[in-house]
């Protein structure tokens, strides 16, 4: 969409994320905050489907949660919405974790992507969402 604002993320941004099994965010830094325009307690008890792009297709998610769950890491290309509209790119890691209390839950570590992994990631994307 044209009227969408692009955030590209600065080179040493590194966002993180932590959620119970179910995707409900548990935690959140500075720089996923900043980026996706969140305080940490607008983020906090909520599903972390609340950042997701109307853009991305479900068999991205669909893979994303099929691995996590059978407890390995997925790694892959997301393109994230912001709270006033926009959108950012991210390559992320998503990994199951026992936190050291004992809950276990899915640690999202996400940076920066570059211009030719996007190109090729909104290309696969817009055939997957003709497919549905």
């Amino acid at each position: 969409m044209a009227n969408e604002k692009e955030t590209i993320l600065d080179k040493n941004a590194f966002l993180v994320s932590e959620t119970d099994l179910k995707g409900i965010i548990r935690f959140a830094n500075e720089d996923f905050c900043k980026v996706a325009e969140y305080s940490l307690d607008e983020l906090l008890g909520k599903p972390h489907s609340m950042v997701r792009h109307k853009d991305m297709p479900k068999k991205a998610f669909k893979s994303l949660w099929d691995t996590v769950q059978k407890g390995e890491v997925w790694t892959g290309y997301v393109k994230n919405a912001t709270k006033n509209g926009g959108y950012y790119w991210v390559f992320a890691t998503v990994y199951p974790f026992e936190s050291c209390d004992g809950t276990r839950g899915y640690l999202s570590c996400r940076k920066r992507a570059t211009p030719e992994e996007i190109k090729k990631a909104e290309i696969l994307y817009e055939k997957w969402n003709k497919e549905n």
